[in-house]
């Protein structure tokens, strides 16, 4: 899946966009995740700085290729073991209840098929692993925003940011796919500026219920 213009741009996009604060929501969005730990759509490895030294190991799953090599230099540097592979969201490399937690970080608005990848999800995570989702989302309230949303994921915003979509209603999602969701911050994303389609943001945190 390569997006080689899209992928260009994010590059420098993320690192305006940490600068901007999304470094703060990152690190609090992986504190205190421990044990073995996918990274779904991990990008080009933005978020590796930040996990805590009780995280054993991280798979990060990113299927574009330039972002890959991105993000596997970025796990040199990273303060825990990440192992950087090829994959889709919808079809992940690994084994079901193979992990302790999931990160989803800027990724489920982008996927080809949301309820598909948040079933792979629950499925690789062990009974009472953790799904932490960092995630630009559908407006909370009816309105012109929403409005704007509708009509940018019906013309050029999903060409021009790799099928990204600004309406989708990730936090019904996950409860869909079986998850309990345990927390979850609404916030505009950049706190300053004017408001755009992608400016509603969530962080939280749900878990697969023990079967």
């Amino acid at each position: 899946m390569s997006h080689p213009v899209f992928a260009r741009v994010y590059q420098r996009l993320s690192v305006a966009m940490d600068r901007a604060g999304a470094a703060e929501h990152r690190r609090a969005l992986v504190a205190g995740l421990r044990g073995r730990v996918i990274e779904v759509g991990a990008g080009n490895g933005r978020m590796f700085a930040h996990y805590p030294p009780q995280v054993a190991e991280v798979l990060a799953v990113e299927p574009e290729p330039r972002l890959r090599a991105a993000a596997e230099a970025a796990a040199r540097e990273a303060p825990v073991p990440v192992r950087v592979v090829d994959g889709l969201a919808e079809a992940l490399p690994a084994t079901d209840g193979e992990f302790d937690a999931a990160v989803a970080a800027l990724v489920l608005c982008s996927v080809t098929d949301q309820a598909t990848a948040l079933t792979e999800i629950r499925r690789v995570l062990r009974p009472g692993g953790q799904l932490r989702f960092l995630e630009h989302v559908t407006a909370d309230t009816p309105g012109l925003l929403r409005r704007m949303q509708r009509l940018a994921d019906a013309t050029l915003w999903p060409r021009l940011f790799a099928g990204c979509h600004t309406n989708r209603d990730t936090v019904a999602a996950i409860t869909a796919a079986g998850f309990t969701i345990d927390h979850v911050d609404r916030f505009h994303f950049p706190p300053t500026g004017p408001t755009g389609p992608a400016s509603p943001h969530v962080r939280g945190h749900a878990h697969r219920p023990a079967e």
